[in-house]
């Protein structure tokens, strides 16, 4: 009996690593963008196609390239997997030092086994550091010269808002708070949990948070799955945005049907939610697009039975046919497996005229399209208050020749000038993309 479960680990190895070479699209990566995307028929993929960058850092003298009129330089350097980013009235950079967080319960699987392989070649593979980190630029050149640990154990932290006194961070596995005061350079005692946040296989761990002007807080929350394959019992409250009412410490599913968001503002014209969300995989190179969408209340946006509209998933056991009327389509797609994470309002930099009114867009890249995609910063044009136009690129060169890794961006947000700010966790480092003078 052992030697056929080895006999199958080395079969599906083989398998895994065989498909590494071989292309599955047919199309670019621009056919599968934009407001009215193509979609082809699915190509279901029972070994899933593998195709990594390896992780390798930057090396000396090199940076990303940035779009004609534009610089960059580094933030700031030397951070352990940075992954996410948020900016205090006073200019103060909050840095999540994070990764998922560890399974020791666990069962071993093959897939699972060869998956944590692929991620630690990825430069995904780092034991968390569970921690919040402030940048500081005391002299104002650009550089931040201040680095000092913020706040610390906690549980895979990633996104973070300040309300007045109150700082919420959301961790892997609950809403958690702090009292802060403008100027601290490290919080003051323990945190104080708000509620607790779906938690458990956290086949998607990453939660992110942004503040209404009522004061209610909106939480992302991803999927336990890829399609539902362990059941739809364990998705309760995810694949969706929760609505958080600190105040009574309640929670409830503002939007469903999400597989994977992670960025979000509020649209200053409109004052529209806008998320960015990771689809699902083994349908080939080409689907499904990953997607900037606005979001409504209440909104179903198809996971797992449909995919970008009312394209039916073949692969759900228990298809809910009564759902297909209210799924809602997504607004601009991002390409297919980009891994689109970070998101940022372009009024809150200083980019110049071309970057005055849309989003920014971190796509940290994908490891299951062949040839590869994101690995850049877009920027999606907006008029009154709609994602409209071909996207623009921002910041790209995170892949070398080789297609090897240099950086992976995640985060986005700006510093004291209006320069944006791109957290990079392969580089370890911030990068600071400015207009030319």
């Amino acid at each position: 009996m052992k030697l056929l479960l080895v006999a199958s680990a080395v079969a599906s190895t083989v398998a895994l690593l065989s498909s590494c070479s071989l292309e599955n699209t047919s199309l670019s990566i621009r056919e599968g963008m934009g407001t009215n995307p193509q979609l082809p028929a699915p190509n279901l993929e029972k070994i899933p196609t593998v195709s990594i960058a390896n992780a390798i850092g930057w090396q000396s003298n090199t940076s990303p390239t940035v779009n004609e009129g534009l610089s960059i330089n580094a933030f700031s350097t030397d951070l352990d997997h940075p992954r996410w980013l948020y900016t205090l009235p006073n200019g103060d950079v909050l840095v999540a030092e994070s990764n998922a967080p560890a399974k020791p319960n666990a069962s071993f699987s093959v897939r699972g086994w060869l998956m944590s392989m692929f991620m630690k070649k990825a430069g995904a593979g780092v034991k968390s550091p569970d921690r919040i980190m402030l940048l500081r630029d005391t002299d104002k050149d650009g550089v931040a010269d201040l680095k000092t640990v913020f706040a610390e154990s906690l549980t895979s932290p990633f996104g973070m808002t300040l309300v007045e006194n109150t700082l919420y961070i959301a961790n892997a596995d609950a809403l958690v708070k702090y009292e802060y005061q403008t100027g601290m350079t490290e919080v003051d005692g323990q945190y104080t949990k708000v509620v607790d946040l779906p938690a458990g296989i956290n086949h998607h761990w990453t939660k992110n948070v942004v503040a209404r002007e009522d004061g209610k807080l909106l939480v992302t929350v991803g999927s336990n799955s890829n399609v539902g394959e362990n059941g739809m019992d364990i998705e309760k409250n995810r694949a969706a945005i929760l609505e958080i009412d600190p105040q009574n410490q309640t929670s409830k599913v503002f939007a469903s049907g999400l597989r994977n968001p992670n960025g979000m503002v509020l649209e200053p014209k409109t004052g529209a939610l806008w998320t960015v969300v990771n689809e699902r995989d083994q349908l080939g190179g080409d689907l499904v697009p990953d997607y900037l969408t606005s979001v409504k209340e209440g909104g179903f946006y198809g996971w797992p039975y449909y995919y970008y509209g009312q394209n039916i998933d073949s692969r759900i056991k228990s298809p809910n046919p009564a759902l297909i009327n209210s799924v809602i389509k997504p607004d601009y797609a991002l390409g297919s497996h980009t891994a689109s994470l970070g998101l940022l309002n372009a009024s809150d930099t200083n980019l110049g005229e071309s970057f005055s009114e849309g989003l920014f867009v971190a796509q940290h890249g994908s490891w299951n399209r062949s040839p590869k995609s994101g690995y850049k910063v877009i920027y999606v044009p907006f008029k009154n208050g709609i994602a409209t136009g071909a996207s623009i690129d921002v910041v790209t060169g995170f892949l070398n020749k080789e297609e090897e890794a240099q950086g992976r961006p995640v985060g986005l947000t700006h510093d004291q000038t209006g320069a944006l700010l791109v957290a990079d966790d392969v580089g370890n480092m911030i990068w600071r993309v400015t207009k030319k003078e």
